[in-house]
Formats: structure tokens, C-alpha cells, sequence
């Protein structure tokens, strides 16, 4: 995927000015980090446009002049239908979505909706941060299953998963696929492997599959709704245009509850809760995106893996003290600094203060992260390689 790599016309070179936009991931890092000047790399959203259809559709809105309540047309339901069909072979029926202001929210009320008190919610750690809020928000209580590393690949504990799904108060297990910050897309071998324990010990599984389009190898992912029958019906599947299309500022997220009994529960929550309302630009952004925007993602992973073969290369040559593996999805390098024997926190604030670099914290993804960073790679590549050099100084110099 080089074919991008040489067009330095192409608009994803194109380094678009952030700063004063009300933007989290660049006037954000003053509040947040307390520096007024740094390269962020860290919250997931690109700095790239979204694509001109979508930009077209919420410009309609815009001119027609009325931004009141919205409600999902059949229109934009069969528009995420036909998208799952095309993109990933899996056939959902429209009455099975769910609408929902962001995953996190969705994850948020499915634990109100499938679990009480003290029931045991289980992760996959290192794993997406809001994940290991799940339980304490709750009432609940967070049992890890944590992800075995070898240094160079992720798998699952599909043993000490069985181990822990046998307790009576396990009820929920939280699936991230593909995996944040990992990058591995799950096989269908290892989700047949959760399958059956799920379905053996009764857990619900909540797949949170945000990145499910951003796979660099195509029919790699799989919905895990789709490995069997017992799957569908006892799993809800979160998905969005949003980290496809960086359409993220739009909190519109789509929902799949096969089960006419968990949907319901999950619908009652969101009822209790008032978060049944739709924004309207999402709706008209997410159906252009679904209907138009596939020529723009594809330009855009070839570019992100341009992107990740330069990082990777650039370490490999010039910072070898330091990790990294190309992942199989996400716009997201995880990077392994352990070897520098640097404490955490220390290492953070070096990064921070001497290369002048927002990174995510591995350690916002649980303990499992202590030594590691992560870094979004969605950026013109010329923002990569001032990044790349300030650290490579900054290690130097050490």
C-alpha cells in the first residue's frame, strides 16, 4: 500500500491548521498536559477532512435552514446495512439498530442494562481506557484477562478467560475487535474461541468494533456476530462512521442487538437515561459516508500505512532501543520504550517536555501499558517526520 507514498500533491499531505478549532487533540494539550506547544499525537481522531460527500451533506443541512429534533429515515438505516454487507459479508436487519450518542455511552448503559451490582465485568487489557471505568461507574466489579504478549504479537488467554468466566457473578465480557491499542484484527479462530466460552458460562459479550473498517488487509475482521447463531443472539456490536471518516465531533453511533430481548433491556436504558435523540448532522453525515465514502477511506489506508511503514522504519534505523510492530488495524502505533528503563511517569514527561511530543500514556490503558506509548499516525506526513526527528534529538541528548 506505497501509493501514495511519492504524491506529495495528494490532499492527505496537505497539513490543515487545528489550533483555535475547538479541537480536543490540538487546544486541548494546554489544559490537559500543560504545555502550549507540542505535536499531538494522541487522541484518536485524524488530521485529515472527512470526505467531500459528507462535508456536501451536512452543508444541505446547514442551508436548509432548520436544525431541529431528527429521526433516523430508512434511508440512513438501510444505508449501514448495506454497508456491513459490502464491507465485511454480514447481514444485519435495519430493526436490529440501536442508536446511541457515542460507543462509550453505549457501553455505559449496557452494563445498566445486562448487569446488577457486584456482578464481575471482564477486559482484555492493555485496552481502550473508558473500558476500565465500566465497572467502578457501576457499582460492578472489573475482573482483567489480560492479553499475553511475546514481544512482538498480542493473543488472548482464552485459558485464564475460561478461568474467570466460570465465576457466577461474571456476566459481561467487553471484546474490543479490532483491538485498541494493540491493532490486532481478532481471528476467527480466536473470536470462535470466545464464542464458546461465552456461551458455555452465559456472558453477554459487548464487542466495541469502532475500528472495524480501518483494517489494512481486506476481509480480515469479523463481526462477532457473525461466528455463529449463539453469537448473534447473545452479543451487541457497537460501530460508527466516526473513526472511519473522522466524523467523531458528530456522536452518532449505530448500534447492532440481535436479540429482540437484549435490545429491548438495552432500549429501556436508553430511554431512563434520555439518550434516545439523534443529531442531525450525524444522520446525514454517517449515510453519505456509508454511501459515497469508500473511495476517500480507501485512499486513507494506504496513506496511514505509509504512514506506520515510515515509523517503523525510522525506529528500526535510528532509535533500535525502541518497539514497534506494524498493526493489522487502527491508525494507531502501540510503541514499546521499556528498553530505555526509564520509570513510567518519568519517561511521559520527557517525552513530553524534551521532545515536545503528545503521546497516549500506555498507561491509560491499564498496568499492562507501564513502558509502552501510543501513537496516532492519522496526520500528513511531514507532522510524522518532525515528530520522528524531535525524538530521535531528544533521546540523543538524553
Amino acid at each position: 500500500m506505497d501509493t501514495n507514498k511519492n504524491n506529495k500533491d495528494h490532499p492527505l499531505h496537505r497539513l490543515i491548521n487545528r489550533k483555535e478549532t475547538r479541537s480536543v487533540k490540538w487546544d486541548g494539550i494546554q489544559s490537559l498536559f500543560g504545555v502550549e506547544e507540542a505535536i499531538p499525537l494522541w487522541v484518536a481522531d485524524m488530521d485529515f477532512t472527512a470526505p467531500e460527500p459528507v462535508l456536501r451533506a451536512v452543508r444541505e443541512v446547514v442551508d436548509h435552514g432548520i436544525l431541529g429534533y431528527a429521526t433516523p429515515s430508512n434511508s440512513f438505516q438501510q444505508s449501514i446495512a448495506d454497508w456491513m454487507q459490502k464491507r465485511h459479508g454480514w447481514n444485519v436487519s435495519p430493526e436490529w439498530l440501536v442508536y446511541t450518542p457515542g460507543i462509550v455511552p453505549a457501553l455505559n448503559m449496557a452494563v445498566e442494562a445486562f448487569t446488577e451490582p457486584g456482578d464481575h465485568i471482564i477486559i482484555q487489557p492493555p485496552v481502550y481506557g473508558p473500558f476500565h471505568k465500566l465497572a467502578s461507574n457501576h457499582g460492578r466489579e472489573l475482573v482483567l484477562n489480560p492479553l499475553l504478549y511475546d514481544q512482538l504479537h498480542y493473543k488472548m488467554d482464552l485459558a485464564h478467560l475460561e478461568q474467570v468466566a466460570q465465576h457466577e457473578k461474571a456476566k459481561l465480557l467487553v471484546l474490543c475487535s479490532p483491538h485498541n491499542p494493540v491493532g490486532r484484527v481478532w481471528s476467527q479462530e480466536e473470536l470462535q474461541g470466545v464464542m464458546e466460552i461465552a456461551v458455555k458460562h452465559n456472558l453477554i459479550v459487548i464487542s466495541d468494533e469502532i475500528h472495524a473498517d480501518l483494517v489494512f488487509k481486506s476481509g480480515l475482521h469479523t463481526p462477532y456476530a457473525m461466528i455463529s447463531e449463539e453469537a448473534k443472539m447473545h452479543s451487541m456490536i457497537c460501530t460508527a462512521a466516526s473513526k472511519t471518516f473522522n466524523i467523531a465531533g458528530l456522536h452518532t453511533s449505530n448500534v447492532v442487538i440481535a436479540s429482540d430481548e437484549l435490545r429491548q433491556k438495552f432500549k429501556k436504558v436508553l430511554d431512563k437515561n434520555a439518550l434516545s435523540s439523534m443529531n442531525i448532522f450525524g444522520i446525514a453525515a454517517t449515510e453519505a459516508a456509508y454511501r459515497e465514502g469508500e473511495p476517500w477511506l480507501t485512499d486513507t489506508l494506504e496513506y496511514i500505512y505509509d504512514n506506520m511503514v515510515y515509523v517503523a522504519d525510522y525506529i528500526q534505523t535510528n532509535l533500535p532501543e525502541l518497539k514497534v510492530v506494524i498493526p493489522e488495524s487502527t491508525y494507531l502505533l502501540w510503541i514499546d520504550f521499556r528498553e530505555l528503563q526509564m520509570p513510567h511517569k518519568e519517561l511521559y514527561q520527557f517525552l513530553l517536555h524534551k521532545a515536545g511530543l503528545v503521546f497516549s500514556s500506555g498507561t491509560d490503558f491499564g498496568e499492562h501499558g507501564e513502558g509502552f506509548m501510543r501513537m496516532n499516525v492519522a496526520c500528513p506526513k511531514s507532522l510524522l517526520e518532525e515528530a520522528m526527528h524531535k525524538l530521535k534529538e531528544a533521546l540523543q541528548a538524553r
